[in-house]
């Protein structure tokens, strides 16, 4: 795959994380895990990490993501984890997804760009998950920006490319 192109999908898959990683911080410690508000804050910037890294994986049935984290979130009931997570266990799983990204984007051939991935109704090639869960990301940096101009009339800027260098 052409150097510059895997460059732009990282410029910009990086950006998605790094917003999401900007509402993270930007988030008051009272508002973090209340657990009365729905969507849950924590809840909702941990979903967006877990399949971050979930799509990111080269073995869907050996996935595991890694500690405190466990695999409720695959579970089609809805279960929540049983505690929220603290922002520091998911500015971790932040870092640890954003080097995940960074790899899989910086390694991608045309071959595998290509390959076929499938998992329970999801029927597409890897450059397109790649791309799906940009916008999953992204969606989700956006529903907790949104949260947080509701409720502290406050919330991070655009983030126009990856803050944290190239590939």
């Amino acid at each position: 795959m052409v150097d510059r192109y895997r460059e732009i999908i990282w410029q910009q898959f990086g950006a998605a994380i790094d917003a999401l990683g900007a509402a993270i911080e930007a988030c008051p410690g009272e508002l973090w895990d209340d657990r009365s508000r729905k969507p849950e804050f924590w809840y909702v910037a941990y979903h967006a990490l877990f399949w971050l890294d979930y799509y990111l994986t080269d073995d869907f049935e050996r996935f595991a993501p890694p500690a405190p984290f466990k695999l409720e979130e695959l579970d089609s009931a809805g279960i929540l984890p049983e505690r929220p997570y603290t922002k520091d266990e998911l500015r971790a799983y932040l870092k640890y997804g954003r080097e995940k990204c960074r790899t899989a984007v910086g390694t991608m051939t045309e071959e595998k760009a290509q390959r076929a991935i499938k998992f329970g109704r999801v029927d597409l090639s890897f450059a397109e998950l790649l791309l799906y869960n940009m916008r999953h990301v992204q969606h989700h940096a956006a529903q907790l920006n949104l949260i947080l101009r509701q409720i502290v009339d406050s919330a991070p800027g655009w983030v126009f490319r990856a803050g944290h260098g190239s590939l």
